[in-house]
């Protein structure tokens, strides 16, 4: 019965070492590969949807802007005034239908970023997390009595390593998903560029991918510490019982893994800080 708490503590553990992995493998991939390029193909379909419903408000922003400048009569007299403007509508005109080779621009520089600071960091990938032998064998000795807290206190530490894992890699998930969002309403906030009133809106567009963008660097650095913070097992009494054992173990394992999910829930905050969105 007793190896059956250590076959459920090392596959929870195996599950999180799995999530940690597939985090390292997302990192580095483009959303143009994640799962094939099938997601990336529908938003591109959409893109084109949206990319003329974003035209017709192209010409809506930019007779804005006129009206805004037309108050000011002195400065509408001037040739160069009207010039600005057409070229301000005929460059947003341009963003509206090259902004999918824009987006992949930002896209390729942070995940140029991303493997420029794993390179740096000379982790090849992120620590594996092992139940001690030393635990394990303290397990197998148990009687029957000492086993019936021991199966409490392992099921608590398999349950909340796994929620964890699942938290964690949903995280991660949810970025890719901002990604796609973003990039199929990107035409939208892109055609506000047509007026000078309204051009705050592509603006802050821009801002705020580029920081979804770069959450992936965020949460690298997040998994990286991690890995130099779990590197060495937690510190455990050998002397003493095997629940004590347990629970010390899971304990401090799971406050390391509860800095890196916090770490990693607050990247999108990190972000916007750097860009001015709080």
């Amino acid at each position: 019965m007793n190896d059956w708490v250590i076959a459920n503590l090392e596959s929870a553990l195996t599950s999180w070492n799995a999530r940690l992995q597939e985090i390292w493998t997302l990192l580095t991939m483009s959303p143009e590969q994640f799962r094939g390029g099938t997601i990336w193909n529908v938003i591109v379909r959409i893109y084109g949807t949206v990319q003329s419903v974003a035209l017709g408000l192209l010409v809506l922003f930019f007779v804005a802007g006129l009206l805004q400048t037309a108050c000011r009569y002195t400065e509408l007299r001037r040739p160069e005034a009207v010039g600005r403007l057409f070229l301000r509508f005929l460059l947003a005109k341009g963003l509206v239908c090259r902004g999918m080779e824009i987006l992949r621009k930002i896209l390729s520089v942070c995940l140029g970023l991303i493997n420029s600071l794993m390179e740096a960091s000379g982790i090849a990938q992120p620590a594996a997390q092992v139940l001690p032998e030393s635990i394990a064998e303290s397990i197998r000795e148990c009687g029957f009595w000492e086993s019936v807290p021991l199966w409490t206190v392992s099921l608590v530490a398999i349950v909340g390593i796994t929620v964890l894992s699942l938290i964690l890699i949903l995280t991660v998930y949810g970025r890719f998903f901002k990604i796609y969002l973003y990039a199929a309403l990107a035409p939208l906030p892109l055609a506000s560029f047509a007026g000078e009133p309204t051009q705050f809106l592509g603006v802050a567009f821009l801002k705020s991918f580029f920081g979804v963008c770069l959450e992936g660097a965020v949460i690298l650095l997040a998994c990286v510490l991690f890995s130099a913070f779990a590197a060495s097992p937690p510190q455990v009494d050998a002397a003493a019982s095997a629940v004590t054992q347990v629970w010390s173990y899971a304990a401090q394992l799971g406050f390391s893994m509860l800095l890196l999910i916090g770490t990693v829930r607050a990247a999108d905050q990190v972000t916007r800080s750097l860009f001015g969105l709080l």
